[in-house]
């Protein structure tokens, strides 16, 4: 058993949705997949039990997790207590996130940070990406993590990932089923939707006010959940970023694409003040090799998942 089979292990047990587990491990379902496939053959037993719905552990993947998640923690102990011992980082370093961005887990981030720079008083503020931009701008702010491509000519910018946009529906809605739709589809209807101050609202009033498809957004939130909560219950459809829809809050939803050509990006990055912390490129220093060691993984073959 290695690290890497264990990491997709613990992701999958948490996630229970083989494209979702690949996601948050940055590596492709398949070669997932045969990681699992190869750790199940090594310990000559079922771990998961799969449905055309669900992957849930069997008792055997229970019993395994709990060491798995210490092998984990122990590893990242190890490496940390070593650049503890030959980087010592001292000062204040200010952080700021949208929710649920997708390509960066912030939580982690911080908590990889903290224990390779305990010295550095770490602040966190979580807000919509137009407030996190300006706060950047002026100062208040060392980096933060934002959904938005306006207002950050004067920061140091760097591209995490980008998506497309989908529209969201309850089963029981007219466009429900209708796989790719038309904007003028949408004249009218009822919308959930973010306050202004977050970035996929910005992209969303830009596209329909560049289509000339006039929509009413009934319920404005600051929250993803309580947004998917409101579509469950019918009080209006939401256009939201891709991997929104793959959350399992999610589930039950239709999702509903709109014309390729023209449908927003919705587009991640991380954003630096001219004159941030030395702490803020030492964060985006552990985010970058992170990701490099994620995608210097090998691709399984996909014939094998």
């Amino acid at each position: 058993m290695d690290l890497r089979q264990m990491e997709y292990f613990v992701a999958l047990a948490d996630e229970q949705q083989f494209t979702r587990a690949a996601s948050v491990c940055g590596v492709s379902q398949s070669g997932l997949s045969a990681a699992i496939r190869g750790l199940e053959e090594e310990l000559g037993t079922s771990l998961f039990s799969r449905t055309t719905r669900r992957v849930v552990p069997t008792d055997a993947g229970l019993a395994l997790l709990p060491h798995a998640r210490g092998m984990l923690a122990q590893s990242a102990a190890g490496r940390d207590a070593v650049v503890r011992a030959t980087h010592q980082l001292s000062g204040s370093l200010r952080v700021g996130a949208e929710q649920c961005l997708g390509f960066v887990d912030v939580p982690p981030l911080l908590e990889r940070f903290h224990r390779r720079h305990p010295l550095v008083d770490i602040h966190f503020t979580q807000a919509g990406s137009h407030e996190l931009t300006a706060q950047v701008r002026g100062g208040e702010l060392d980096v933060a993590f934002v959904a938005t491509t306006e207002h950050v000519s004067t920061v140091r910018t760097t591209e995490l990932g980008r998506r497309p946009l989908v529209l969201l529906t309850p089963p029981d809605d007219p466009l429900a089923g209708s796989g790719r739709i038309a904007w003028s589809a949408l004249k009218d209807r009822e919308f959930v939707d973010f306050r202004p101050a977050w970035g996929v609202r910005s992209l969303n009033d830009a596209a329909f006010a560049a289509h000339g498809v006039r929509r009413r957004v009934r319920c404005t939130v600051d929250d993803v959940h309580t947004l998917l909560d409101l579509v469950h219950r019918g009080l209006g459809i939401a256009l939201v970023p891709e991997h929104v829809a793959s959350k399992s809050h999610a589930e039950g939803l239709i999702r509903v694409s709109l014309p390729q050509d023209s449908t927003p990006q919705w587009v991640v990055s991380a954003i630096v003040a001219p004159a941030a912390d030395p702490s803020a490129g030492r964060l985006l220093d552990i985010l970058a090799l992170e990701r490099e060691a994620r995608d210097a993984e090998p691709v399984a073959d996909p014939a094998l998942a």
